[in-house]
């Protein structure tokens, strides 16, 4: 009886979301997948590949990444001590109400471009306030250059921070977004802080309060600015700063 009951909440459930308004904001892992350049980036290990002599075919191996790399989670950890690890970040928030502020123009027109407050405070005179709770996407347009490292990053040199460009968020406007109640921001590029950031007081800020960061994330273009609702599943990585996630939107 417990199976059946189960079986049909699980039915009623998949029925609830329609798959054409599900979008996928996650870039693939494999070896071209973009990592911050002193990372060691992704390394899948096929260990079996094969069938086996008892005529069945059976796969397994192994896999190595760096916490920050491809479409990925900063817990508040990253940059402020004694705050959340990745696998803390309570369960209700990582989902929420998405709101995509879209800078792209001013990106278009400076790769080391950073969203303001005033970006943000445009946005909500178009949209309304964003509510507490919301998970906040900064659209930039840098998608397209996915996975061209000399262009997502500024350089394709492995282990050079020094001349990194592309674009970010400003302090204030995170500061700004802190006190707007949002659990969680993102963004289509390789960090919230933009390339020529020494001290990442973009990080600093969402992280001092607790807010995590999502990185690289895909897709964005194709959400409306607001009313799609954002799935958050990081890998659960015990004491982990940041780690892999899978991201998900359901549109309206």
């Amino acid at each position: 009886m417990r199976a059946a009951v189960l079986l049909l909440a699980s039915t009623a459930f998949s029925q609830s979301i329609n798959p054409q308004k599900l979008i996928d904001l996650t870039y693939t892992y494999d070896s071209k997948t973009v990592y911050w350049p002193n990372a060691k980036g992704f390394e899948h290990r096929k260990d079996n590949w094969a069938r086996t002599p008892l005529g069945y075919w059976y796969a397994a191996g192994g896999f190595s990444t760096d916490e920050h790399g491809g479409t990925h989670v900063d817990s508040p950890i990253h940059f402020a001590e004694g705050k959340l690890t990745l696998e803390a970040i309570p369960v209700e928030k990582l989902t929420g109400p998405a709101f995509v502020v879209d800078i792209t123009s001013a990106c278009a027109a400076n790769k080391d471009y950073t969203a303001t407050r005033a970006d943000v405070e445009a946005f909500e005179k178009r949209h309304g306030p964003i509510p507490r709770g919301a998970i906040v996407l900064f659209k930039t347009g840098w998608g397209k250059y996915w996975p061209d490292k000399a262009r997502y990053l500024g350089s394709a040199t492995p282990g050079d921070v020094a001349n990194l460009h592309f674009p970010g968020i400003s302090p204030p406007a995170a500061e700004f977004l802190v006190r707007r109640g949002v659990v969680g921001v993102g963004i289509d590029t390789a960090s919230t802080d933009h390339g020529p950031s020494k001290r990442f007081e973009t990080h600093q800020v969402l992280s001092e309060a607790n807010v995590y960061g999502i990185e690289n994330v895909a897709n964005i273009d194709r959400l409306p600015a607001k009313g799609a609702t954002l799935i958050v599943a990081p890998m659960k990585i015990a004491g982990g700063t940041g780690g892999p996630a899978r991201i998900l939107a359901v549109l309206p």
